[in-house]
Parts: C-alpha cells; structure tokens; sequence
C-alpha cells in the first residue's frame, strides 16, 4: 500500500471539511486553489476531476492518466502536503488547497533529490509510473523519514511499474532517505508563472490583484485593460541590432503605429480604438499548429528624447491558445551609431505554449530578430517589407532556431563565442 493509503485523512479534504458545494453534473463550479505556487481560478463542471483540471485546464500533463479507478497511482500528487489520487478528487472539491504535481518537484536545471537518485539509479524505464512514483516517494519519505529499507516495496506497492522496475525505484528511494534523515528537501520548482492550459471556458488563469482573473482580450472594445500576469513570464527576449539607418527615418517608422505593427511577422492592426490603443490580428504557424489571434494593443510611452518605446498587448484565437505581452523598445546613439534594443516579456497559455519554454523562447527572439530587420528596411524604404497578415514561415522559424542551438553547441564544446552582428 502506498504511504497515501496508510494515514486516515490522506490529501487532507474531509479532515478540512471543505464547504458543500451543490451543483449539477455539467454546472459550472468556481474554484481558486494554489497549483505548483501559483494561484489559479477556474470555473469547471461539477464533474471535472483534479486530474483532467491539472492536465486540460492547466496544460500539467506530469500528471499521467492512467485506470482513472484509483488503482495504478499514476496520477498522484500532493494536496495540502499529502498525497491523493488526483483522478479520485473532484476539482471542486478542492477551493483554497494547495496542489503540487511533479512538475512542482524540481526544474530541468535543478532536479529535486528523489528526481536525482531516479535517474542515477535507472528508476524509470517508459517513464509512465515515474510521476506517481516521485510523488508517492516525496510524500512518504517527508511523513516516514525513518522508514526501513525493508519496508519500502510495501509502502511503494500503491503505484504499479508497467516495466517491473520495482529494485531500482526502491533503490533510488532508499538512496535518497539515507541522505536526508530528516526528510526530503521541499519542492523546489513551486513560483508564480503562468499555466500554459488548453485555454477556452475556465482556462486556468492566474488571480490578478485583489483576486481578480486576468481578463482574455476582447478586441474592438475600447475599455478593454490590458493586464499582465504577476507571475514569470513564459518566454524573455532581449535582443540588441546594429542599425544602419538614420534616426529621424526610423522615428518616422515608430511613430506610424500601423507600419511599426507590419514589422513584426504575421501582424496588422484592423482599428484604432482611442488614445493610443489598437486592435488588431496576427496568424503564426509553427509546425502542425496554425494560430490566428485577435486582440489589442496599447502604447503606454513613445519619447524620442529618451528613445524609448513602450508597448502592451493581448490575444486570443478561436482554439483558446492566449499571448500578453510586454514590449519596450530602446534606442542608444552611442559611439555614433544606432542601436535598438528589444526587451520583451511574452506570456503564452494553449496550444501557442505546448512547444516548450526553450524552443518558444528560440521562435520568439527570431520573430523579434526579423522584427529589427523590416524596422531598419521600412526606415530606409519607407514602407513595411512585410506583407500585411502574412504568418512567419513555420520551417524559417524553426530552422534558424535549430541552427542557433548547432552553433551554441559546438561554441561551448571549442569554447568559442557565436559570431555575427545580430544577436
């Protein structure tokens, strides 16, 4: 039995004597809960378990499907500090818990202990038992520290190994509680960030100030706030380009919203809403995945004096994919040249998200890249090079991307640094 199992009370639910919540199979239910540090709101069917919130709502797929009956221990996780079968729970259920998923555990760079000794140990064969088994293992070290080695293939035997991996997972757990007598080290990938979730009705959007959810753009209405997560942002760019072009023509570029809009890959703007807000639409295809966003824009500073632009936006697509973003524009006339720096932090939620940090992160600098170069072509032509509405090429995006990795790669192995003008 699992170390869930053994303690009356086990994810903590009926021993808080949540508040009842009546509603019918296909009601819709509000529920704030906290997930991996993040505080998130949805409004969910009765129905919904934790399980299919954590893995469609909030794009959590750590959390693995497995008989749905309580069984197999595959979608285990922590709430309110004990482990509980998440497709058990109802999402409802659980209004002001604290959920931590394996996601939670550890980061890529920093793995937890437990995710460290599985790996040294070759506790994970498929990988698809390793999620239940990290947070089963998590849970029973932390309330058992002392557990006897001899002990853990019962204590284990909540979660089943579809590859019998069970000696080397018992192996790295045993590693791990002789290291930490005390207990495990707490979950170290727990921070506000934004939940990259399918999107659509009651995608888990993180609870603005005041609890407020942060609203999905609307465009065409002109009290529409553009408010950005207060949480990490799911992709950062800054990128700094030589420019070879003079600054009052580059200036007449940034002062003509709709050709500074034409810049960027796959984007126009389609009205003017007031004072300095826009609507308007971008399409990006990236792969399989084909996205077209509506949305707004706000230019919160243009100053030429301090050459600086400042620009907040929001979209959505049909599909429920999201983008915020939060773009500022530098210009420094050092030395006597031109250069333009972009810093952006962008926020994607939905499909636009499913890619990973890394590879999004690589399309979004190339996008910013091919921005700087149609700005210096419009300044020096006069006009956008970019074709209104056109999406950026899937296959340029990506292959540039791959070939920044290549250099990357070789530049650490020969200890030299990229080259090239552009960074």
């Amino acid at each position: 039995m699992s170390s869930a199992e053994s303690r009356p009370g086990a994810g903590g639910r009926e021993a808080a004597g949540p508040r009842p919540v009546r509603a019918a199979a296909h009601d819709g239910v509000d529920v704030a809960m906290t997930v991996n540090g993040t505080p998130v709101e949805l409004h969910v069917p009765a129905r919904l378990t934790l399980l299919d919130a954590l893995r469609e709502r909030l794009g959590l797929t750590g959390t693995h499907t497995g008989c749905e009956h309580g069984v197999c221990g595959m979608c285990t996780v922590l709430v309110d500090g004990d482990a509980a079968r998440a497709c058990l729970l109802l999402a409802c259920q659980l209004d002001g818990a604290e959920v931590v998923t394996v996601e939670g555990l550890g980061r890529p760079d920093d793995l937890h202990p437990l995710q460290a000794a599985f790996g040294r140990n070759h506790a994970l064969q498929c990988g698809f038992c390793t999620p239940g088994f990290l947070m089963s293992s998590y849970d029973l070290l932390s309330h058992e520290p002392a557990v006897a080695e001899e002990d853990l293939p019962e204590q284990l035997s909540g979660v089943l190994c579809r590859c019998t991996g069970y000696r080397n997972i018992v192996t790295a757990v045993a590693e791990t509680a002789r290291a930490y007598p005390g207990g495990p080290p707490a979950p170290g990938n727990c921070a506000k960030r934004v939940l990259t979730g399918r999107g659509g009705p009651g995608a888990g959007a993180p609870a603005g100030a005041g609890g407020e959810r942060v609203p999905a753009a609307e465009a065409g209405a002109e009290d529409v706030a553009i408010r950005l997560p207060d949480a990490e942002p799911t992709v950062t760019v800054d990128l700094t380009s030589e420019l070879a072009v003079d600054e009052d023509r580059l200036w007449r570029v940034l002062d003509d919203v709709h050709t500074l809009a034409r810049c960027l890959p796959g984007a126009e703007l389609t009205e003017e809403l007031g004072p300095d807000r826009y609507a308007g639409r971008a399409r990006v295809a990236v792969g399989p995945v084909k996205l077209s966003f509506t949305g707004v824009a706000h230019v919160l500073e243009r100053d030429r004096e301090r050459g600086r632009v400042h620009v907040v936006a929001q979209g959505q697509d049909t599909g429920g994919a999201r983008t915020q973003g939060d773009v500022v524009l530098t210009l420094d006339r050092a030395d006597g040249g031109l250069t333009l720096r972009a810093a952006a932090d962008v926020y994607l939620t939905g499909r636009i998200a499913q890619f990973g940090r890394a590879l999004a992160g690589d399309i979004s600098r190339r996008m910013f890249e091919q921005f700087a170069e149609s700005l210096e072509q419009a300044a020096a032509a006069g006009a956008a090079p970019v074709r209104p509405g056109a999406a950026p090429s899937a296959l340029g995006l990506m292959a540039h991307a791959l070939r920044r990795r290549v250099r990357a790669f070789f530049a650490r192995i020969t200890g030299r640094g990229e080259e090239g003008g552009r960074r």
